[in-house]
């Protein structure tokens, strides 16, 4: 997967010379990839800190850190999308961390604005097309909503995080009547209801139901280094578009973590933080779960380096997510399942 081999970062070697105490930390996680686990013993063989793991939806994760309150044994949030993050941190669940390698590391628009989380990897919302039908797909993601593609699109449920962040970064870009204007126009090319996840998105071209889907990169990336049912026999009649190359970039969202509020073992957590950010770790998001690494220069997997270069979106996203709330008002008022 990754053809050169990783030096240790200088956060990396920090970690190596600390003194060795016998020490733990908590980690509340609804990252449910299994090649996580090399994540988590590198950090423990570098550090000989003990990582006890709480797994569950993040939703859970977040209710159960509010009703722990001050007594609660979280170290580290750690979840998928900056919605989410930033829910955490508007319930006061999340410490700001003050942390020279993460602020040098993780780009600005990555990271909450009063650094109370930090994205580590990232995955880009893009549009994909059956390449048998599709003769001009839509470039843009303004394009999705032309008559043009009526009655063709696959796309996701309103209550998705991941729907909730693009319209949001579309309002934050352009407005809130753009936004609204936009969603009301896609709901109008809708080849069937919002329905399923990604995946189904992307099984949906394949199985003919529609010839345009939108689905995060990891998902399809997924289909090439592994066999994925349903998608990767037929993965071939299948192209792909990074929107807005020409304007904003490709919508990007973030896996990210933060510290809690009350962790009883806080410099152990601002550790496991500084850890995700170095080169290593960098690599295992991108060779264990088809992500981009956050941090520029470090190598992507086979899988996602497939896919292409492009240029992302570099709006703040903790921006975006402050217009999450409106994004969900915008659909509801649409009519957007």
């Amino acid at each position: 997967m990754l053809t050169k081999p990783l030096m240790p970062t200088l956060a990396a070697i920090s970690l190596l010379c600390a003194p060795s105490v016998a020490q733990e930390l908590n980690l509340y996680s609804s990252r449910h990839y299994d090649t996580d686990e090399r994540l988590y013993s590198e950090f423990e063989e570098l550090t000989g800190i003990t990582i006890n793991r709480i797994e569950g939806k993040a939703d859970e994760l977040i209710a159960r850190m509010q009703a722990e309150g001050m007594n609660s044994p979280a170290d580290i949030l750690l979840t998928v999308d900056a919605t989410r993050l930033a829910r955490a941190k508007a319930m006061g669940l999340l410490a700001p961390v003050e942390s020279e390698t993460l602020e040098t590391r993780i780009p600005a628009h990555l990271q909450d604005a009063d650094n109370e989380w930090f994205g580590f990897s990232t995955r880009a919302r893009i549009i994909f097309y059956d390449r048998n039908d599709v003769s001009d797909p839509p470039q843009t993601y303004a394009d999705l909503a032309s008559p043009e593609y009526r009655g063709m699109i696959c796309i996701r449920s309103s209550t998705n995080v991941y729907m909730q962040t693009l319209l949001a970064a579309i309002v934050t870009h352009e407005g809130q009547e753009a936004g609204r204007r936009w969603a009301a126009a896609v709901m109008g090319n809708f080849a069937r209801d919002p329905q399923g996840g990604d995946t189904d998105q992307l099984r949906g071209i394949v199985s003919g139901e529609c010839e345009i889907a939108v689905s995060n990169t990891y998902y399809f990336a997924r289909s090439i280094r592994t066999d994925v049912q349903g998608l990767s026999e037929d993965r071939d009649m299948i192209g792909w578009v990074f929107p807005d190359g020409d304007g904003n970039g490709a919508h990007v969202n973030v896996s990210g973590g933060g510290v809690a509020r009350h962790a009883p073992n806080r410099e152990n957590a601002v550790r496991f933080l500084e850890y995700l950010a170095g080169d290593s770790a960098q690599a295992y998001f991108s060779a264990g779960n088809d992500e981009y690494p956050a941090v520029d220069g470090v190598e992507v997997a086979a899988s996602i380096a497939t896919l292409g270069e492009f240029r992302g979106d570099d709006v703040s996203l903790s921006e975006v997510a402050g217009n999450v709330p409106v994004a969900q008002r915008i659909y509801n008022e649409v009519g957007w399942e």
